[in-house]
């Protein structure tokens, strides 16, 4: 498409204008060739004739649609010119709050004169790792490119910043460092980025100052490298310096300052460090009051000194050193202080005495004499003699500022080497960044040397620019196999040359300044000679002879010759210098070491500014006879080869660019000014890159985002499976001109306005999508309305027209009703008068009838016989003539017919021959017969019809005849009744006069007797009204003060539970609080320990290199590192193998130490935490304080109960000692059998053994029948237990004594007396019925008490019977008390039979079942007997034999016990034995080689803790305390050894996190506390520890639990941080909602579901499979709750904080992808029930922000519902996404400045965080609830595949 056809009617254009510099415009007509008048309307409502350029011709640049305006990349933009791209900064700076904006690879920062909360460590983290077009332009992303790059590419990088003065070069470069500091870390304990940071306010002190365009300007150019190691991460930097300008030392102009380290020590002068050198006030000394500016707004100048110190000690420049330092600063400004008396004209001399001198020289350690000498003279060497002279004052001045600035640039060169050095690192530098700082373009009102030489830097520096950019598009184009094509640009190399060339501007400079009589004006001459009319950049001033101007790439520039010899050549006098150097002071003479040496480009001076270059690492060794050679060099030149030494550095690396622009020169914040933009744009480059771009295809698509974005312009036909291919269709349709566009690899390339044009298209079609959407809708929605409003009207008609039915046929039925009334009235009158004159009628009719009819009957008859004469006469004439008429007729018709016949058949004759000619007429003939006989019927048919017309009209006739005839008569009739009823009227209105008459009478009595009613229901109703308002009145206050009463009463009821719950909260709160804080020192020291042994690692390593060989270490060689001690105790009984590397290595006591510290901590947090819960529990006492006493229980059974677990506890004591009497008998007969192992009557030993065994197996079976008959007496003690009741009554007491303590009670006194006798009486009835129902309780109490002592008795002897007794009699008393139930529940079940019969049956059952079972008992009981006989003479013969072998004194008397004979099941009891050294073994095999995914799948859940507690019961019940406490101990150091070689695996780390969390849950479930035993069973009550308390262990564990689940929260958050963005913003879950927009140069990652992106359903998943491994693992449900509240955490702050720094995201439709993608998420929670765990609120955020995208956004009401909606948003947050709104779609508008400032003001009072992102790496405190197993210990087996043969069942 042609340019010239898009300037049609309303398309906007730009025109230049002199205050906006450009003016939007609108055309009102379409441009047609050969126009040569735009006709424009302006925005502010005027026409406007543009005239265009007759020799050009060119029209003016085409506006962008709105919708590309505010693009984060320039080159996005389909119209690239200066107006669009002056226009989207303006938009994005002013209206959206964005200072950065990429253009191609260039950063356009915008100073905003005004602190943003954009560069905190959250912004770092969220810019660490991502792409460079996935987030919204900023100084991070380019750091982050950078560093990427350099790791990617293996190429060292270079960030190149630039501006005037007071655009912010200096803090963009001070926060890329930070982000290279903060993202990399240090190689090495030495903090190297700390210090690379700390040289930022050193450098600043010596080298920044204050200007009147910034605040903190830099006066010199910096190139820092950050070094970098191969694991990239920072090991030092290097700091090169270009250009101080030493002039400020002596000179500041009006409204500046000179270098802030003069301030801040004038504001230190006070310390006492400080006195010696006897500084005062800044405006004191003449170089620092010359800008009348000593102080600079909200600047400490001390508190920035304290800052500058402590930035000096980290970089390891002693005190000493800095007190040097500032010696000599504060030299320097007593120097200027120095002050010259003239003697003449050609000499001067310095006061006696003078005080600064003497300062200034007892500071510096020089001579005063000798140095007063020399200010004031100079030394003159010629070729044969030297001599000295004189100077004048001014020239003393002059050399005293020389000096001045020579010592300022020393010092300053000084600490530069000394930052350099702390800086520098051992470690080899494997690649670097380099960070440039340095000006830009200048051009003042007088320019000098200083402005020549930035110039020059900037000339080379674009050169290079302008070749990157170049090389970068012609590696796009070949990288996409486009054909290239020459693009021409500026190439700046001419005005470089007329610089830097042979017999350029500087070598004629140099020669002149070697001339002994050289001055400015001859070297301008020169120049005028050889570069005028020669060189077109080259020109000469009209008005001026001392001055040039050069054409520079930015724009002209002229500079005044004067000055520029004396500062190339720096002149200062040598004597001073010697002086100096000869001070006693010895860190004066270091700075002049290098004018021994070679001198590099750094230690040149320039009266304007000093060169520098970085200190060679490797310094070369100069010639002799170099050093006076090399001190012949000019400022100029050692300027050109620093500059030639940076462009190679930066050649040989990956540039990136930042541009800084200032956007006014009032420092306002926010103001841009559009004509020192445009100025700054043109200097930097910025429109260099645009036009370079401009020139080829700046507009750049994928294919997949070409089909995305322009599907709508494609048929379904043109969609083929080749997106490539559709592409390419659809563009030859829409785009004719095949050279607009270009088809690359994988994109299409686009000429400039092209992609408008398509977006025009696009727009066109998606507006009429939407109007015939809208029309459709909109139809539909009025014809919902018009139907409703219609069944609206039908149903009010129906029912108005149902009344006016109802009322008309009520009418109509009076009506009726009365003129039937009226009828037969009438009818009766009418009739008798009808009937009297119908007999006269009759009379007179019949005399007349008669004599009528006679007459017509003669009348008739008479006609009638002439009718017939006539008929006959006339019939024979008609006749006779019709008879001879008729036989003429005849007569002719034969004649004619004849002759016509005769005709006829000769053609017949003819045409007879023809069958088919008669056929036709035959045919034909038929026809018209037909047709004719259809007309005769048809005219028959009308016949009929108009003769029965005719009968029926004369009928109608005669009717109505008859009719007129009968009104004529009755009217005559009326007639005469009229004159009789006139004659009645008259005496009816005389009646009617009496009448009336009558009722005005009557009437005036009523109206005097109703008045007299009235007044009566007057004065009533009045009597009525005054009773009934004292009666409401008295009602009301009665309320009221009940009211008042139930008021007061709910007030203070609320204000206590207000009061409890707030403090109840804030408890809670104030715990979370203890518990994060704790939970991060776990953090801390678990870091610590795994630094630890990283030291550890590398020490070993580091010990081990000298030795040759790889020694393999057994895999449980790692279980005996016990690298770190739980406490004293235990360090003390571990016992652990000597190391085979490190057989004598010793603890370190730093671990120690901070686990004791952690430990004390510890249990002050628990302290603390039972003082809250204690206090809680206070406060809820005194909530419940009105609860009913209960009755004191009997001191009685207290005693009893005492006495029974005193009893209990002897009992198992001797149970012990039973128990271990018979281990030492076990242990004698091994011993005594050991010898005779081979002996044939070993077998008996072994039978014997086993019955002994069976037999103490018996004895615990008894234990476990008497625990069951103590839990039933103890269940039925906790059923009597009496039951606490409150009642209302209490309750209102508490309140009635409430409201005395306030005073209230006498103001409701007399409202409530009836109330309380009503209380008093329901008082005393509830007493009565509750004294019923305890002396009822008292008696069952009673009862159960002597029941109770029953079994207790019967206990205490069934307890002293032998076991086979004991068996026999619990079995009677189960019989006795079966039979006493029976006989309890006949009673019970009396009336109900069949209830009775059912427990008849269940307690048979249950005898016969016991009967069964003793007959058992008693068959085993005989046979073991039996058996026991036998081999007891077996024993007895064996020890017979043996006796003879052994000697008496090993004859061990063992006492005799009874050998009693148990049955032969065994039973378990949920212990598992090892041997002492099987310890390591187990712990290999069932923590460090454990498989999680096979015991997760196969086993029962959290079978390694059961094993491991299983065991830890053996050692507590062989009271081992070493054992204990070494299987403990390793266990919990080859967790921390598993995690930490696979902690990155989360099935191990899910896994270990169970069964550390079992392993803590057992120890507490089986620890004997009473609170954690209430779920246990009694069996499980048996298996309690008995010998040792594990609370210490179980703290410990919960610390180890506590760092599996922050571990396991870190893998979580890996796994799903790549996954995060992209499936939760960037795909498109509901396709074609948002299309893709222009993206410019840098893309973003596609929202196109490509292969190998994430989606939602990835998210889905991968938390499916979490729960899932989750849940196999066997974690608690509480748990796994914590967990995903952890995961939707993460996933909503990371997804918020991307939405709040990526500006493409913020619209209307990514808000609704975003709400449907949560919606999956919630629906993923009901699926998997956990919608209570608190997951759901943490996206609330991301809820709100998303709504936020959604909402209206324009009037008040908006507003107010914003601020209410988006309570859990920060201000900052909502302000952000507000700004950052951005429509993807003409259709949509954007956010008003205007509504912005409202929310701004709703939102000023909420005091809520000023962080804009959410902190994505928060770890919610986690809790362990305890949760006991329901698992019997004794059930659990143990599968062969865990190798644990060695471990035996107990």
């Amino acid at each position: 498409m042609a340019a010239s056809e898009l300037y049609t009617k309303f398309a906007r254009v730009w025109i230049p204008d002199p205050e906006e510099v450009w003016k939007s415009a609108e055309l009102l007509k379409d441009y047609k060739p050969g126009d040569k008048v735009l006709l424009l309307h302006l925005e502010e409502g005027t026409d406007l004739e543009y005239r265009l350029d007759p020799k050009t011709k060119e029209l003016p640049p085409l506006r962008n649609p709105d919708i590309l305006v505010g693009e984060n990349d320039l080159t996005a933009l389909s119209y690239l010119h200066e107006p669009a791209v002056l226009h989207n900064l303006r938009v994005r700076f002013i209206d959206s709050k964005l200072i950065y904006t990429y253009c191609g690879i260039v950063l356009v920062a915008i100073n905003p004169y005004e602190q943003l909360p954009i560069y905190g460590e959250d912004i770092i983290n969220a810019y660490s790792g991502q792409n460079m077009g996935d987030m919204d332009p900023h100084i991070f992303a380019v750091a982050e490119e950078a560093y990427k790059q350099m790791a990617r590419d293996e190429r060292n990088q270079s960030i190149i910043v630039s501006g005037e003065s007071g655009a912010g070069k200096t803090v963009s470069a001070k926060y890329a460092m930070r982000y290279f500091a903060t993202v990399s870390g240090s190689a090495s304990e030495a903090n190297v980025e700390e210090k690379v940071l700390a040289s930022n306010p050193i450098m600043e002190s010596i080298g920044n100052a204050k200007t009147t365009r910034n605040d903190n300007s830099s006066r010199f150019g910096k190139y820092i490298e950050i070094g970098f190691d191969k694991r990239y991460r920072i090991i030092g930097a290097n700091m090169r310096t270009y250009l101080l300008e030493k002039s400020r030392v002596v000179f500041q102009a009006e409204e500046e300052r000179n270098y802030h380290i003069f301030y801040q020590l004038c504001a230190s002068a006070k310390l006492p460090e400080f006195k010696m050198l006897r500084l005062g006030n800044a405006d004191s000394f003449h170089y620092t009051k010359q800008g009348g500016s000593p102080m600079i707004e909200g600047v400490d100048d001390a508190k920035e000194m304290a800052h500058t110190r402590q930035a000096c000690t980290l970089l390891g420049i002693s005190e000493s050193y800095q007190m040097g330092i500032f010696r000599i600063l504060a030299g320097i400004l007593h120097l200027g202080n120095v002050g010259f008396t003239s003697r003449d004209s050609d000499s001067c001399t310095i006061p006696p005495k003078h005080e600064p001198l003497i300062i200034f020289c007892d500071l510096m350690g020089v001579d005063y004499e000798e140095m007063c000498h020399w200010l004031c003279h100079r030394k003159l060497a010629t070729a044969t003699e030297t001599y000295i002279k004189p100077i004048s004052k001014l020239q003393a001045i002059n050399a005293r500022d020389a000096l001045a600035k020579h010592i300022y640039a020393k010092l300053f060169n000084w600490i530069v080497d000394h930052v350099n050095q702390a800086l520098h690192s051992a470690v080899k530098q494997h690649s670097f960044i380099g960070v440039l700082d340095i000006y830009g373009f200048e051009t003042f009102e007088i320019n000098s040397f200083e402005q020549f030489c930035i110039n020059y830097a900037n000339e080379k520096l674009q050169q290079q620019f302008n070749m990157h950019v170049f090389k970068l598009e012609q590696e796009e184009y070949m990288k996409e196999q486009i054909p290239w094509t020459l693009i021409d640009f500026y190439d700046n190399q001419p005005c470089i040359n007329l610089i830097e060339s042979k017999l350029g501007i500087l070598d004629l400079l140099d020669e002149e300044c070697k001339m002994p009589k050289g001055t400015d004006d001859t070297w301008a001459q020169k120049l005028y000679n050889t570069h005028l009319n020669k060189c077109a950049l080259f020109e000469k001033p009209r008005m001026s002879n001392k001055a040039f101007i050069i054409k520079h790439f930015a724009d002209k520039v002229e500079y005044q010759c004067e000055g520029f010899l004396e500062k190339n050549k720096d002149t200062v006098f040598e004597e001073q210098i010697k002086v100096l150097k000869s001070s006693k002071f010895k860190m004066l003479p270091e700075l002049f070491q290098d004018d021994e040496k070679a001198i590099s480009p750094t230690s040149a001076t320039s009266s304007g500014r000093t060169p520098l270059t970085r200190v060679p690492v490797k310094p070369t060794k100069g010639r002799p006879g170099q050093m006076t050679k090399e001190h012949k060099k000019t400022v100029g030149h050692q300027f050109r080869n620093s500059l030639h030494l940076l462009m190679e550095t930066l050649n040989a690396t990956t540039p990136h660019y930042v541009r800084c622009i200032k956007p006014n020169d009032f420092k306002f914040p926010f103001t841009f000014d559009e004509k020192r933009a445009v100025q700054q744009l043109r200097a930097c480059g910025v429109l260099e890159t645009i036009r370079i771009s401009a020139a080829g295809f700046p507009s750049r698509w994928t294919y997949q985002e070409f089909f995305s974005r322009y599907r709508v312009l494609m048929k379904q036909k043109d969609v083929l499976g080749d997106r490539k291919q559709t592409c390419k269709n659809v563009l030859e349709k829409l785009i004719l001109d095949k050279d607009k566009y270009q088809f690359g690899k994988t994109k299409i390339f686009f000429r400039a306005g092209q992609v408008a044009y398509l977006e025009k298209l696009r727009a066109d079609k998606l507006r009429a999508a939407c109007i015939r959407i809208q029309k459709t809708i909109r139809g539909w929605l009025l014809r919902k309305k018009y139907l409703c409003m219609q069944r609206a009207a039908i149903t009010v008609q129906r029912y108005v027209r149902g009344y006016q039915a109802r009322c008309y046929a009520k009418f109509l039925r009076r009506t009726k009703a009365a003129t039937t009334i009226q009828k037969y009235w009438r009818m009766y009158v009418v009739r008798r008068r009808y009937k009297i004159r119908r007999a006269a009628t009759i009379v007179v009719q019949s005399y007349l009838r008669g004599y009528l009819a006679r007459n017509r009957y003669r009348k008739i008859l008479r006609e009638h016989k002439a009718v017939i004469i006539q008929k006959r006469v006339r019939g024979w004439l008609a006749r006779t003539h019709y008879k001879r008429t008729m036989q003429a007729i005849i007569y002719l018709q034969c004649c004619f017919r004849r002759m016509m016949a005769k005709r006829e058949l000769k053609k017949l004759k003819i045409e007879a021959r023809s069958v088919e000619r008669y056929k036709k007429l035959h045919i034909g003939m038929e026809n018209k017969i037909m047709q004719l006989q259809r007309k005769v019927d048809e005219q028959n048919k009308d016949y009929k019809c108009l003769m029965e017309k005719l009968t029926n009209l004369e009928g109608v006739y005669n009717s109505e005849t008859e009719k007129l005839r009968n009104d004529v008569e009755r009217l005559q009739l009326s007639e005469e009744e009229a004159k009789v009823a006139t004659g009645r009227v008259l005496s009816l209105q005389e009646e009617i006069a009496k009448l009336r008459k009558d009722l005005e009478q009557t009437r005036s009595e009523k109206k005097s007797i109703e008045e007299r009613a009235d007044k009566y229901k007057q004065e009533t109703e009045q009597l009525v009204s005054n009773l009934k308002e004292e009666n409401t009145l008295l009602k009301q206050e009665k309320e009221t003060l009940n009211h008042l009463i139930v008021e007061q009463a709910k007030e203070m009821t609320e204000t206590m539970e207000r009061k409890l719950v707030e403090e109840t909260k804030q408890l809670e709160l104030d715990l979370n609080d203890e518990r994060l804080r704790y939970q991060n020192l776990l953090n801390e020291f678990s870091r610590l320990e795994e630094r630890y042994d990283d030291l550890k690692e590398e020490m070993t390593l580091m010990l081990n290199v000298p030795k040759p060989g790889h020694k393999r270490t057994d895999s449980t060689h790692s279980s005996n590192e016990s690298e770190y001690t739980f406490s004293s105790e235990f360090a003390e009984t571990e016992d652990i193998a000597p190391r085979t590397e490190e057989p004598s290595e010793k603890k370190v006591p730093l671990d120690m130490s901070l686990f004791l510290k952690l430990q004390k901590r510890v249990t002050e947090l628990e302290q603390e935490k039972q003082i809250m819960q204690d206090e809680l529990d206070r406060k809820e006492e005194q909530v419940l304080r009105s609860k009913a006493k209960e009755e004191e229980r009997p001191p009685i059974r207290g005693a009893e109960l005492e006495y029974e677990s005193l009893k209990r506890q002897e009992l198992e004591s001797e149970n012990k000692k039973l128990k271990n009497e018979l281990n030492e008998l076990r242990k004698a007969l091994s011993e005594k059998s050991a010898p005779e192992v081979t002996a044939p009557g070993a077998p008996a030993y072994r039978v014997l053994m086993e019955q002994l065994t069976s037999v103490s197996e018996e004895l615990d079976v008894r234990k476990e029948e008497v625990l069951i008959l103590r839990s039933q007496l103890v269940s039925q003690k906790e059923a009597i237990q009496p039951k606490n009741t409150m009642t209302d009554s209490t309750i209102l007491l508490e309140d009635v004594q409430k409201m005395k303590d306030k005073g209230e009670i006498a103001q409701a006194y007399i409202g409530l007396k009836e109330t309380n006798r009503l209380l008093e009486s329901q008082l005393q009835s509830q007493k009565r019925s509750h004294e019923n129902e305890a002396e009822a309780l008292r008696g069952e109490i009673q009862s159960l008490k002597e029941e109770n002592n029953r079994q207790q008795q019967l206990l205490a002897q069934n307890l002293q019977l032998p076991p086979e007794a004991r068996i026999e009699a619990s079995l009677q008393h189960e019989i006795t008390r079966l039979t006493n139930e029976n006989l309890y529940f006949e009673e019970l079940y009396a009336d109900d039979p069949k209830k009775y019969q059912s427990f008849r049956i269940s307690l048979y059952k249950r005898m016969i079942d016991l009967m069964e079972q003793l007959e058992k008992q008693d068959k085993t009981v005989r046979k073991l007997k039996k058996q026991l006989k036998v081999f007891a003479k077996k024993i007895g013969e064996l020890e017979v034999g043996q006796m003879e072998n052994i000697s008496p004194g090993q004859i061990i008397d063992e006492p005799i016990r009874p050998v009693n004979i148990p049955r032969k099941e065994k039973d378990f009891q949920g212990m598992l034995e090892y041997k002492r050294e099987d310890e390591q073994k187990l712990v290999k095999n069932l923590i460090l080689e454990l498989k999680p995914r096979g015991v997760a799948v196969n086993l029962i859940p959290g079978l390694p803790a059961y094993i491991l507690f299983m065991c830890v019961r053996h050692a507590d019940y062989l009271n081992d305390d070493q054992k204990v406490r070494s299987l403990l101990t390793s266990t919990i150091n080859s967790i921390k050894k598993v995690l930490k070689k696979r902690g990155d695996d989360f099935e191990t780390v899910s896994f270990w996190l169970s069964n550390t969390c079992r392993f803590l849950h057992c120890l507490k479930q089986y620890s004997g506390e009473e609170g954690f035993m209430k779920h246990n069973t009694s069996r499980q009550n048996e298996h309690c520890l008995t010998n040792f308390d594990l609370a210490e262990y179980r703290q410990v564990l919960s610390d180890l639990a506590i760092q599996i689940y922050q571990q396991l929260v870190r893998v979580l958050e890996n796994i799903l941080q790549p996954m995060i963005v992209s499936g939760m913003l960037e795909h498109e879950t509901i396709q074609g909602v948002s299309g893709v927009k222009p993206t410019g140069l840098r893309k973003r990652t596609s929202s196109i579901a490509d292969e190998g992106t994430y989606t939602l359903d990835s998210i889905l998943r991968q938390l499916n499979s979490f729960h899932s491994v989750m849940c196999q693992h066997g974690m608690d449900p509480e748990l796994i709750k914590q967990v995903v509240k952890q995961m939707f955490y993460i996933v909503g702050a990371i997804t918020l904080n991307n939405l709040l720094l990526r500006k493409d995201m913020c619209s209307w439709s990514k808000g609704m992808q975003i709400r449907y993608n949560v919606s999956q998420l919630e629906e993923w929670l009901r699926d998997k029930n956990l919608m209570n765990s608190g997951a759901k609120e943490t996206l609330e955020p991301l809820i709100q922000a998303a709504q936020l995208l959604q909402v209206k956004k324009k009037t008040d009401d908006d507003a107010e519902a914003i601020c209410s909606m988006c309570n859990a948003l920060t201000t900052a947050q909502i302000v952000k996404v507000l700004n950052l709104y951005t429509p993807v779609n003409e259709f949509e508008e954007r956010v008003s400045v205007s509504f912005i400032r409202t929310i701004q003001m709703r939102l000023r009072d909420r005091k809520d965080s000023p962080q804009l992102l959410m902190d994505a790496k928060h770890i919610f405190p986690v809790t362990f609830p305890f949760n006991p197993s329901s698992l019997a210990l004794e059930t659990i087996q143990i599968p062969a595949s865990l190798g644990l043969g060695f471990i035996a069942r107990v």
